[in-house]
């Protein structure tokens, strides 16, 4: 009886050894899968703002060029600020598909280490 009750309490400990070992093995795993995406988000923050700028220089220089085209710098610009607002209405009509789903598809495959299909 009394090995019965050691086996008993080996297994015991064998349980909760395995039970703790798949509780810290689901702490890093999801430790490791925020982090990625943290890092991908500043990431993406970063390229973004200096893609920004890109695009910021680039609408000053083309204004310039096209005022001096003109002859009337105002009318470059003028001309560069409805382009801008020509696209921003163009990117949030089509936002859906634009921003929302690209960025959804690539949290979840950062989440589920899959490969989304680009067929959608």
């Amino acid at each position: 009886m009394e090995r019965a009750f050691a086996k008993a309490e080996e297994l015991a400990g064998t349980i909760k050894e395995y039970v703790n070992t798949r509780i810290e093995s689901a702490k890093l795993n999801a430790a490791e899968k925020s982090s990625t995406i943290i890092a991908n988000t500043i990431a993406g923050i970063i390229a973004s703002i200096v893609f920004l700028l890109f695009i910021v220089f680039a609408g000053i220089a083309f204004a310039v060029v096209l005022g001096n085209w003109f002859e009337k710098t105002w009318a470059g610009f003028l001309v560069v600020a409805f382009l801008y607002l020509v696209i921003a209405i163009i990117i949030w009509i089509a936002r859906e598909k634009i921003v929302r789903l690209p960025v959804m598809n690539n949290i979840i495959r950062q989440l589920f280490n899959t490969t989304v299909d680009e067929d959608d």
